[in-house]
């Protein structure tokens, strides 16, 4: 099946689930022909960007993401060049492979790369051919970002300042966790209604984390989940022990069991 020439953002419906799992702004999308390293063909997805992650969808309704790639550790991207067909293609060089992208022409080409390189270096580029509503467009976007990394970077030292797990990192750290006790979280959920109804957090003792989640009841309802840390490992402390692999599982864990009615509590700029 061909991508349809103009895509069009996916329905509402889609958009705040997609938001839900994965927690983060989505700054652009349309469709790309992807190729990973190891990989000898292309395959469409509908791609968006979100935070420093590329989401890639099998079809541009698909309600969850097939794959995703960290692009924040971005070492650099080549020029855009066209193929035998006129697609814009270029290649991002990632610490851990090299990246091949595909845009339809070069005018989508540019824009993808311009929106990388701004969300992944803080800038926007400079030296690309890009136009007056593109550049407004990231520089928008620039200011999101650089508001984003400021709420990671101030929940960061917080957390190291509380001697939170040493896996809190600005990559792997959802974008709903914020470092504050109980009672700061409960504060935060009953005050921002609109951002969201769930926060990880670390936990009591300073080695682990906890979910404080706001169900939307009449009154609202508060609880509270441990959440321990095994190794590479993440288990939920319910009444039959979940177990996975990273603390953004464990927000998805909990925003898919409740069909959506939980949502990563981010905040709005």
């Amino acid at each position: 099946e061909q991508p349809e020439e103009t895509p069009q953002p996916a329905p509402r419906r889609i958009f705040q689930e997609r938001q839900r799992i994965t927690g983060l702004p989505l700054y652009f999308q349309s469709y790309l022909s992807v190729r990973h390293s190891r990989c000898q063909e292309f395959r469409v997805y509908w791609t968006e960007l979100r935070g420093t992650m590329l989401f890639f969808y099998d079809d541009k309704k698909a309600l969850t993401y097939s794959q995703k790639s960290d692009i924040s550790a971005l070492i650099s991207a080549t020029n855009i060049y066209p193929d035998e067909n006129g697609s814009a293609q270029f290649i991002l060089m990632l610490s851990n492979g090299e990246l091949e992208l595909k845009a339809n022409d070069c005018e989508c080409g540019k824009e993808w790369k311009g929106f990388i390189l701004t969300v992944t270096k803080l800038s926007v580029p400079p030296d690309e051919s890009l136009l007056p509503g593109q550049l407004t467009r990231m520089h928008e976007v620039l200011e999101k970002e650089k508001k984003r990394r400021i709420m990671l970077n101030n929940c960061s030292s917080t957390s190291l300042n509380r001697k939170s797990p040493p896996s809190s990192t600005l990559t792997a750290m959802p974008a709903c966790f914020y470092a504050v006790s109980r009672q700061e979280a409960i504060q935060m959920l009953e005050k921002n209604p609109s951002c969201g109804n769930l926060i990880l957090r670390p936990g009591s003792d300073s080695k682990n984390y906890a979910v404080t989640i706001r169900h939307k009841l009449d009154p609202p309802c508060l609880k509270h989940y441990k959440v321990m840390s095994k190794g590479t490992s993440y288990i939920i402390e319910l009444e039959r022990w979940v177990i996975l692999p990273s603390l953004q599982d464990v927000v998805n864990y909990f925003v898919t069991e409740t069909r959506g009615s939980l949502k990563p509590f981010v905040i709005q700029t």
